[in-house]
């Protein structure tokens, strides 16, 4: 129930995030080509890229469809895959958990200051993705755990039915004719 409600807030965050930034873009082009470039455009772009990028990956993990070693996982049996998973878990926590502090050090040092093109936002407010999607890669990690710890499937549904559908001589999300 958590993870269906945290991957619905993911899904919908990226699909505004996309939506915006895609939005950003025209605008800022269509403005540019009429010789009225936007002042604020090129910085809030790379914001809205931004966001985009840590909520994306925030996805990715709860999809368990990150960059990772699954195979070596799957090949593993007993205790060795435990701590495998284990180790690897801890390794990605401990790294997002270093991501977050220094992130909330960021948000700190950047109070009271305001973006360079929109002097009414807060810059801390544009960098409060670096906490905020640091945690929510813990969070998507740690309800993914079960299905890492799962000895039949250390990989995504995704990708485990594309490799089903490799092996099988076919290529995946195709039919045959």
């Amino acid at each position: 129930m958590l993870r269906t409600g945290v991957r619905r807030f993911l899904e919908g965050a990226v699909l505004v995030l996309l939506a915006a930034l895609a939005l950003v873009v025209v605008v800022g082009v269509g403005f540019r080509k009429a010789g009225a470039a936007l002042v604020w455009y090129d910085e809030v772009a790379s914001i809205l890229l931004a966001w985009l990028t840590y909520y994306g990956a925030a996805l990715a993990a709860l999809r368990r469809a990150h960059i990772g070693v699954p195979t070596l996982a799957q090949r593993l049996t007993g205790r060795a895959r435990l701590a495998a998973v284990l180790a690897a878990e801890g390794v990605i926590i401990a790294f997002f958990a270093a991501v977050a502090w220094a992130g909330w050090q960021v948000v700190r040092v950047l109070e009271g200051t305001t973006l360079v093109s929109l002097p009414s936002v807060p810059a801390a407010l544009a960098q409060s993705v670096i906490p905020i999607g640091a945690v929510l890669f813990i969070v998507a990690q740690l309800l993914g755990l079960k299905d890492a710890l799962s000895p039949g499937d250390a990989l995504s549904p995704e990708t485990a039915r594309s490799e089903e559908t490799a092996s099988a001589g076919g290529m995946a999300d195709e039919e045959e004719p």
